[in-house]
């Protein structure tokens, strides 16, 4: 798991580093070719109140996927451990996978109601 930590870092950084000093030549090629006026073309823009999620609602979407993937992994843990289901004891079954992803649907859906709800 470290390894795998690790290399995600260090492609991040490699990302991170390479767009900014891209973001840095075409700023200064921009500003170079005098258009001066064009050269806030790369900043970060700041989201509107127009927002069409509101914060709370990506709270709210959050905490539920991560919910119901707790209670995924839960229920396929009982499943696991249940006796007289064979099928469910091999290493090699995918079905506390399936169960996991069932669940985090179900946080989806169940964030998609909300949100529906309280929108009309």
């Amino acid at each position: 798991m470290q390894d795998v930590f690790v290399t995600a870092v260090v492609f991040y950084g490699i990302y991170y580093l390479l767009r900014t000093l891209t973001d840095y030549l075409l700023k200064r090629r921009i500003i170079k070719e005098g258009h001066f006026e064009k050269a806030g073309i790369l900043e970060v823009v700041p989201r509107t109140a127009e927002d069409p999620e509101p914060s709370r609602y990506k709270t709210l979407k959050w905490a539920l996927v991560t919910f119901m993937g707790g209670v995924g992994l839960i229920v396929a843990d009982v499943i696991q451990n249940l006796p007289g289901i064979p099928w469910a004891h091999s290493y090699n079954a995918l079905i506390p996978f399936g169960i996991v992803l069932v669940f985090v649907s179900l946080g989806f859906i169940i964030y998609f109601t909300i949100a529906n709800k309280r929108k009309v």
